[in-house]
């Protein structure tokens, strides 16, 4: 027997040891085959693994960017800065950099991506690519020279340049844009943050949605979704989204209604003084309306076109506004309206933000105010990103 165990013994154990150390081996392999990458560069390599035919080389941004010149800066968004660039074949590109103390940077840097590589459409920003290295986040679009609409209409002198034909086709255009992400698209998109700024206009004027940081993505047979997390511009967000979290398509034609409001009457939202109160826009349009005398939110500047075909944008503009939800139009709807003048139109409800309306009251501060009574401080809590729809106008190159 003792034989025997020490037979045994000189099999076993160096079998075990072998074991072990191929163990050990595929370990080491599978390690280093990972490489060294930072926590965040690989959750965003993981997203976007799909996508490596336009990734870019840093060192090519940095070079199409003269390394990030404050000369090629264009502007500053919510989530970093962003430059024009130009690429060795001559491409122009305008390259949005996310700042790397962005606390949700990763997050709106893969939404945006995987959301875009999929929309192709001319009302669309398109994107050219990205580039991730180690913390550095870079998405590359192309380049339109006219900015943002908030740097037309919303200036005394430049909105001049904006006559009706050219407004009425940014209308269209954003229209269009909408239907494809609501109903086209093969999947159905909610955009959240649709406003002026997020608006830009080609070298014909013709208008593409941006900044799809704060999209959702809804299945198909969706028709609405809650969330802890309300992001967005005050002035723009549909109600039902700014006081319980819900969003559906639904809230995006809300802020389409309050952007056709801000592109006939050249006036922000928010910004609208009636004796000593602030008075928001779909609400003094809506009484306007009730007077006969909606002609007055017109802009000023407005001398050509008809006067009909911008009375009838008007007419839109508060169908989109109205405060409930299930009684605005769909996309679809609303691009037979803006095409076709004999498609009727039903006569607008009240509007979300009526006059002396408190119940988003601290805009002029910039705070946010929920309110859910019961819930009020959990949501003050938890409602992050939002920004306020100032008038302020800076001037930027063009992007």
């Amino acid at each position: 027997m003792g034989k025997k165990s020490e037979i045994i013994i000189a099999i076993v154990v160096p079998t075990a040891v072998l074991v072990v150390l191929l163990a050990f081996v595929w370990i080491c392999v599978r390690v280093r085959k990972q490489g060294r990458k930072f926590p965040s560069e690989t959750e965003a390599d993981d997203s976007i693994e799909h996508t490596e035919s336009i990734r870019f080389e840093f060192d090519t941004i940095e070079v199409a960017t003269n390394n990030f010149s404050d000369a090629n800066k264009l502007g500053q968004g919510g989530f970093g800065p962003v430059y024009k660039g130009k690429l060795s074949n001559g491409q122009e590109i305008a390259v949005k950099r996310l700042s790397r103390d962005s606390g949700q940077g990763d997050i709106e840097f893969k939404n945006e991506v995987q959301l875009m590589v999929k929309l192709q459409h001319r009302n669309l920003v398109r994107l050219l690519g990205f580039c991730l290295k180690q913390e550095e986040r870079l998405l590359v679009y192309e380049f339109l020279p006219n900015k943002s609409l908030d740097h037309f209409i919303f200036d005394p002198i430049r909105r001049e340049q904006l006559r009706w034909e050219t407004r009425y086709t940014i209308i269209k255009g954003i229209a269009r844009g909408l239907l494809y992400l609501h109903e086209e698209s093969q999947q159905q998109i909610i955009h959240r943050d649709l406003k002026a700024s997020n608006i830009l206009l080609d070298a014909s004027m013709n208008p593409k949605i941006s900044d799809f940081g704060m999209a959702k993505l809804f299945a198909m047979d969706q028709t609405q979704a809650n969330t802890d997390r309300v992001v967005g511009t005050y002035g723009y967000m549909a109600p039902e989204y700014a006081r319980h979290g819900q969003f559906s398509v639904k809230s995006d034609i809300f802020s389409f209604g309050v952007l056709i409001l801000e592109i006939v009457s050249g006036q922000k939202n928010g910004g609208l003084h009636n004796m000593e109160n602030v008075e928001h826009l779909p609400s003094l349009a809506w009484n306007s309306w009730r007077k006969g005398t909606a002609s007055n939110i017109i802009d000023p500047t407005l001398t050509d076109g008809s006067r009909n075909e911008i009375m009838r944008c008007i007419h839109v503009g508060l169908l989109c506004a109205q405060e409930k939800a299930a009684k605005r139009p769909t996309m679809a709807s609303l691009v037979l309206m803006l095409s076709s003048h004999s498609f009727s139109l039903q006569a607008p409800m009240k509007p979300a933000f009526f006059m002396n309306d408190t119940s988003l009251s601290g805009r002029q501060s910039g705070n946010y105010r929920s309110m859910s009574t019961s819930s009020g401080e959990k949501k003050r809590k938890s409602v992050e990103s939002l920004s306020v729809n100032e008038a302020s106008i800076t001037d930027i190159c063009p992007r």
